[in-house]
């Protein structure tokens, strides 16, 4: 079958400028013209089904566009669907922002300010429902500090320089995840299988472990640095 443009959204369900963007994005091929007309077929209903499924599952259109190219990698597949899904050990029930305000009892308009300070990072860069039941947790916690008496500009500055700071230790974790266990794997197996297999197994397990090595390391800082200035006599700021 062949369809316009604005016959083809119909069908996917879909707005014909979500169409025009998925072309720009690469992962939609282009139709087929004749004169000045733009002919869609099945193929294209069938790749904005296949899209739609992929963002049900946290792909961002990045990652679909790699998942998509006929030559990809099966194991960078498999990563990414690992990368998509939820972390080892934590619930898969995913919340919107509205939701993630509703459990939290803090404002969405709040909610998108500690967002953008880097305070809170969402899971999916095309998800709906992107957050979890750890964001709920993590929210609860830092407005606990808001409840303290710590002032909500200086937790966001704080919140904007520990974004920064790692921003960078995780791109230099991925580095090394994909320097010294990646490439490893590729030049020691036999199949794609097998190799896609044993990276997200490798991924699974140091995704938490790295998350376990920071938490206690930046709980331990926090623990000296509160030592070393009750050791000074300087725990309360002067006037």
């Amino acid at each position: 079958m062949r369809f316009r443009v604005e016959e083809l959204a119909d069908r996917c369900g879909v707005s014909v400028d979500t169409i025009r963007y998925y072309q720009r994005m690469e992962v939609l091929p282009r139709p087929q013209r004749e004169g000045r007309v733009a002919w869609y077929g099945d193929e294209h209903a069938a790749r904005l089904e296949q899209i739609g499924r992929l963002q049900e599952q946290g792909f961002s259109l990045a990652m679909i566009g790699r998942i998509l190219q006929p030559t990809a990698d099966p194991s960078e597949q498999a990563l990414a669907a690992a990368l998509a899904g939820p972390l080892p050990g934590e619930a898969e029930e995913r919340l919107t922002l509205e939701q993630l305000a509703e459990r939290t009892g803090v404002s969405t308009t709040l909610l998108e300010v500690v967002e953008r300070e880097g305070l809170l990072v969402p899971r999916g860069d095309d998800y709906d429902a992107p957050y979890t039941a750890a964001d709920v947790e993590a929210v609860k916690a830092g407005f606990a500090l808001l409840e303290a008496g710590v002032p909500l500009s200086e937790l966001l500055a704080l919140a904007r320089e520990h974004d920064e700071a790692m921003r960078a230790l995780a791109d230099r974790a991925v580095d090394l995840f994909a320097r010294y266990v990646v490439d490893p794997i590729r030049g020691t197996t036999e199949s794609d299988a097998e190799a896609a297999q044993r990276m997200v197994d490798a991924l699974q397990s140091m995704l938490p472990a790295a998350s376990a090595v920071v938490s206690h390391h930046i709980g331990r800082r926090l623990l000296a640095a509160a030592r070393d200035r009750m050791d000074a006599d300087d725990l309360r700021q002067e006037p």
